[in-house]
């Protein structure tokens, strides 16, 4: 069993690019299945100073996307990669 802190200390990096996409900010859960639906990462900065000016963007990862949880990563799938605040894999 792993816990949500467990996961939130690992970095996630994309492996289809490469790319570290950072780690875990917050996690999606579908509370009438009882499982987690996504991992929420932070955008990237985007220019602004320090991520202090300016609404912070973020990245869905769907819990299917990821591919393995690691001891110190969590590899995850994303062909579509192109830029913060999209949503990749969740249908609502």
């Amino acid at each position: 069993m792993v816990k949500i802190s467990d996961l939130r200390a690992r970095e996630v990096v994309n492996i289809v690019d490469g790319r570290r996409l950072g780690f875990i900010k917050d996690i999606d859960i579908d509370l009438e299945e009882g499982r987690i639906s996504a991992i929420i990462l932070p955008g990237n900065a985007g220019g602004r100073f320090l991520g202090l000016l300016g609404k912070e963007e973020e990245i869905v990862v769907s819990w299917d996307k990821i591919k393995k949880i690691g001891m110190d990563v969590i590899l995850v799938e994303v062909n579509s990669f192109t830029a913060p605040k999209h949503d990749y894999g969740l249908n609502f």
